[in-house]
C-alpha cells in the first residue's frame, strides 16, 4: 500500500512537470533568454536562491526528468565556476542517490524475482569490480547519469559507497558543465560544450580504474615472481599432475591443441573413478540389483526354482574386476602415449612455478620446466577420528575393493558411517547381495543436500529393503569384545544421551572425502589451501600460470564436474595470454545411484528457501506413467522449479529408474535457455520414461492456462455449435 501512494506520488509529480510546462522552461534558449531575471532574484537574496535553486536540482535529478544538464550550466552562470560546481556537484549526487533509493524500493523486488539467475551473476560481478564499473560511467558523459541511477539501484551496492563514488566520478563533468555555464549567453547547443578532445580525455579517464588494475596485476605478478629464476627456454608447454578424470582432460586438450604436454599419474591410469570410484561400485550396485530384481521376479509371475537367489561374492568382485579392466584401456599409458601425450609414472613435486621435478617408481629422479602447470591430484576419503578404529576390520571407498576382494563371503554384519551419497549406495547394495546392513549418519537426514521429500523416499526405500536407517546417531568408539579368539566388533553411536552398539563384520567408512593438497610443493610457493586449492574463475592459483582442477578445486566433487574445469584449465593454461574463459558452473548435474536414482540440477527447493529465491514448483508422479507402470517402477516424480509465471527453469529433481538419463534433456534445456514450452513442444518416444519430462511440462503449462481466454473459447465454440445448428 505505501509503495503504491508511493509510485502515484511521483507519478504526479512527474506530470505535473510536463503540464506545468517546466520542460519548456528548462531549455537553453529559455534559460539564456530568463538569465537577467535569475541574476537579480540571486542578488537580493543569494542564501536563499542558493537553496531554493538547489532544492530544484535535487527534485529534478531525483526524478530522472530532463534538465540536469542546463541546471548545471545555469549554476556555472548565476553561481560562478567555484560556488556553482560545489552547488551543482552536491545537489546532483544527492538527487542520484534519492533516484537510486527510489528505483531500489519501487523496482528492485520486482526485477529480481523475474531475472533472480541473471541477477546473481550481476552481484557477484559488482562484488568483484563494482566500484570500478559505476566510476567509469560516471566519468564518461556519455552515458545517461538517470540510467545509471535507476541501474545500479536494482543491484545490492550499498547506498553509501553508491553516493560517495557518484560524488567523485562526477565532478570532472560538473566542473566542465559549470564552467562552460559561465559563458551560457554564448552557447548555442549543448553540444557545444564538449570538445573532442575533451570527450577523449573523459574516455581515457575512465579507463584509469581498469588500467590502474591491468598495472597492479602485471606489479603484483613481477613481485610474486621476483625470487624465482625464470627459464629462457621451457621443456613443455604444460604438465599435468594427476591421471584421474581431470588430469586426463586436460592431457587430450593439449595434445589435441598440438601442444607439448607431460602427465604425471604418483598410483593408478583413471585414478579414483576407475580404480576406486565410479566404475566398481557401479558394477557393484549392478549385481546387487541383478540379485534385487531375481527376488522380485514372482511380481511379474516369474518363477525362481530352489532356495532363491545365491550370491557368490567372488564371483560379483570378478564382475567387478572385469567391468574396471575393460574400461581400464581408455585411460592407458598406451593410448596418452598414441595421442602425444609424454606419460611419467612417479610423484611429482613442484619445486617453481616454472619447474616440476619428477621422482620414478624405481627412485631416478628427473626435472622439467614448462609454462603452465595444471594440479589435478584429486581427493581421498576421509577417515574419521573415532577411538578404536585402527585396530577395527574398517575400510575406506578406496581400500573397500581390496577388502571384498579378499574376503571368500560377503560380511554377515555391515556397518555404514556416513548418509550421502556413497554412504546411501554402499548401503542398498549389500543389503541387496545379502547383508544385514545398518546406516549411521549424524544429522538429522540422509542426502541432506536434497529435498526433504527426496531424503523421506530414499530412507523408506533403504527400510523397505532391510536396511537399518540410523539418523541423528553420533558415532561414540569401536569395541572388541574381550577374547583373542573372538573377534566381534561393534560400533558405539549416541543419540540425545543414549547409547546403543551395533556389531559389525565390517565397518565402511563414508564420510566424505578430502582434496590431496600435500606432497605437491604448495606449501613452499605459498600458495593458499583450505579444504581445496584456492583458485580464481579462471582456474588461477595465487601464480597465473599455476592451475588446479578437479576434487583438489573444487567446490564439486564429480567425475563429469571434473572433466568439465579440466577444459577451462587447460584452454587458459595454453592460451591464456592470447584470452581467457571464465568457468561456467552454472548448470551443474548430480546422480545418487540409489533404486530408484535420484537426479538433479540446478537449485531445489531447499535452495531457493534459503537464499530467498521466488520459485513455483510442478510435480508430476511417476506412477501415472505409462512406461513406469509396466516395467513396474512408478515409484518417484518429477519436480521443476521454475521462475513464478514462466517457463525458465531454475532447477530440476528427478527420482526415478532411469532418473539420470532423464535428467540429460533438463540439463541441455537449462545451459541454453530453453523453457518448459520448449520442451512441451518436442516429440518424446512413446513409451519411455523420457515422456515424463513432457507430462511435467504439460502439468506446468495447465497450470498457467489464461482463464479468461478458455472462457472466452468456451463461448465461441457454444456459438458454433448453435451457428452450424
Amino acid at each position: 500500500m505505501k509503495r503504491g501512494i508511493f509510485l502515484l506520488a511521483l507519478c504526479v509529480l512527474v506530470a505535473a512537470f510536463f503540464v506545468t510546462g517546466l520542460d519548456e522552461r528548462l531549455s537553453l534558449r529559455a534559460l539564456q533568454s530568463s538569465l537577467s531575471t535569475l541574476t537579480a532574484l540571486h542578488a537580493r537574496a543569494p542564501l536563499f536562491f542558493g537553496l531554493e535553486f538547489a532544492a530544484i536540482y535535487v527534485l529534478v535529478t531525483a526524478l530522472s526528468l530532463p534538465g540536469a544538464a542546463l541546471l548545471t550550466l545555469l549554476a556555472g552562470a548565476l553561481f560562478g565556476l567555484a560556488w556553482g560546481a560545489l552547488i551543482a556537484s552536491f545537489a546532483s549526487s544527492v538527487g542520484a542517490l534519492l533516484a537510486f533509493l527510489t528505483s531500489r524500493h519501487l523496482l528492485r523486488d520486482f526485477v529480481r524475482a523475474r531475472f533472480a539467475a541473471r541477477c546473481t551473476l550481476v552481484d557477484a560481478g559488482l562484488a568483484r569490480d563494482g566500484d570500478r564499473y559505476l566510476f567509469s560511467l560516471r566519468l564518461v558523459p556519455v552515458f545517461p547519469f538517470f540510467a545509471i541511477n535507476l541501474l545500479m539501484g536494482l543491484t545490492r551496492m550499498p547506498a553509501r559507497r553508491f553516493y560517495w563514488i557518484s560524488q567523485l566520478a562526477m565532478l570532472p563533468a560538473t566542473l566542465v558543465y559549470v564552467n562552460a555555464g559561465t559563458q551560457l549567453a554564448r552557447l548555442r547547443s549543448l553540444s557545444d560544450v564538449f570538445a573532442p578532445g575533451f570527450l577523449t580525455a573523459s574516455v581515457l579517464l575512465a579507463t584509469l580504474p581498469w588500467t590502474s588494475k591491468a598495472v597492479a596485476g602485471w606489479w603484483r605478478r613481477r613481485t610474486l615472481y621476483a625470487r624465482w629464476q625464470r627459464p629462457r627456454r621451457f621443456d613443455r608447454n604444460l604438465v599435468v599432475i594427476g591421471a584421474g578424470a581431470a588430469g586426463l582432460v586436460c592431457s587430450y586438450v593439449a595434445a589435441a591443441a598440438r601442444a607439448k604436454v607431460t602427465l604425471v599419474e604418483a598410483h593408478e591410469m583413471g585414478g579414483d573413478c576407475l580404480n576406486r570410484g565410479c566404475v566398481p561400485s557401479k558394477a557393484l550396485i549392478r549385481a546387487a540389483k541383478l540379485a534385487h530384481e531375481v527376488r522380485e521376479a514372482g511380481r511379474f509371475g516369474v518363477g525362481t526354482p530352489g532356495d532363491g537367489v545365491v550370491v557368490s561374492m567372488p564371483d560379483v568382485m570378478a564382475h567387478v574386476h572385469a567391468a574396471v579392466r575393460s574400461i581400464a584401456p581408455h585411460d592407458a599409458v598406451e593410448r596418452y602415449t598414441l595421442l602425444g601425450v609424454d606419460v611419467r609414472l612417479g610423484r611429482a613435486r613442484v619445486v617453481d612455478p616454472w619447474t616440476i621435478e619428477v621422482t620414478a617408481h624405481d627412485g631416478i629422479r628427473s626435472t622439467l620446466t614448462t609454462r603452465a602447470i595444471v594440479l589435478a591430484t584429486g581427493a581421498r576419503p576421509i577417515v574419521p577420528d573415532l577411538p578404536g578404529l585402527e585396530s577395527a576390520t574398517y575400510a575406506t571407498s578406496d581400500t573397500l575393493w581390496t577388502h571384498l576382494s579378499a574376503a571368500a563371503t560377503l560380511p554377515r554384519r555391515i556397518v555404514i558411517l556416513g548418509g550421502g551419497p556413497i554412504g546411501s549406495e554402499l548401503a542398498q547394495a549389500f543389503a541387496r547381495l545379502g547383508a544385514a546392513v545398518t546406516l549411521v549418519e549424524s544429522g538429522v537426514r540422509i542426502l541432506a543436500r536434497e529435498d526433504v521429500d527426496v531424503s523421506m523416499l530414499a530412507r523408506e526405500v533403504l527400510q523397505a529393503e532391510g536396511v537399518e536407517v540410523l539418523t541423528g546417531h553420533t558415532a561414540l568408539r569401536c569395541e572388541r569384545t574381550s577374547g583373542e579368539d573372538d573377534r566381534t566388533e561393534r560400533l558405539i553411536v549416541d543419540q540425545a544421551g543414549t547409547t546403543r552398539a551395533r556389531p559389525f563384520d565390517l565397518l565402511i567408512c563414508a564420510v566424505g572425502r578430502s582434496a590431496r593438497l600435500t606432497g605437491y610443493g604448495l606449501e613452499a610457493l605459498g600458495i593458499p589451501t583450505g579444504k581445496v586449492i584456492e583458485t580464481n574463475e579462471y582456474l588461477e592459483t595465487l601464480y597465473p600460470n599455476i592451475f588446479a582442477a578437479g576434487d583438489i578445486a573444487g567446490p564439486y566433487q564429480f567425475t563429469h564436474y571434473a572433466a568439465h574445469q579440466a577444459w577451462y584449465a587447460t584452454v587458459n593454461a595454453l592460451f591464456g595470454g592470447v584470452g581467457r574463459f571464465k568457468l561456467d558452473n552454472r548448470i551443474v548435474p548430480w546422480i545418487t545411484f540409489l533404486d530408484p536414482e535420484v537426479a538433479r540440477v540446478g537449485l531445489n527447493e531447499a535452495d531457493c528457501v534459503r537464499e530467498g529465491i521466488p520459485h513455483e514448483v510442478t510435480r508430476y508422479e511417476l506412477s501415472d506413467l505409462d512406461r513406469a507402470i509396466v516395467d513396474g517402477g512408478a515409484r518417484g516424480f518429477v519436480k521443476v522449479l521454475t521462475v513464478p509465471g514462466k517457463g525458465r527453469m531454475l532447477g530440476v529433481t528427478i527420482v526415478g529408474s532411469h532418473a539420470a538419463e532423464m535428467l540429460s534433456e533438463f540439463v541441455l534445456a537449462m545451459r541454453w535457455g530453453l523453457g518448459l514450452e520448449k520442451i512441451l513442444s518436442t516429440i518424446h518416444v512413446y513409451p519411455t520414461f523420457g515422456e515424463a519430462n513432457k507430462h511435467a511440462a504439460a502439468t506446468w503449462r495447465r497450470a498457467h492456462l489464461p482463464k479468461r481466454a478458455l472462457a472466452w473459447l468456451a463461448r465461441y465454440n457454444a456459438w458454433r455449435r448453435g451457428a452450424e445448428a
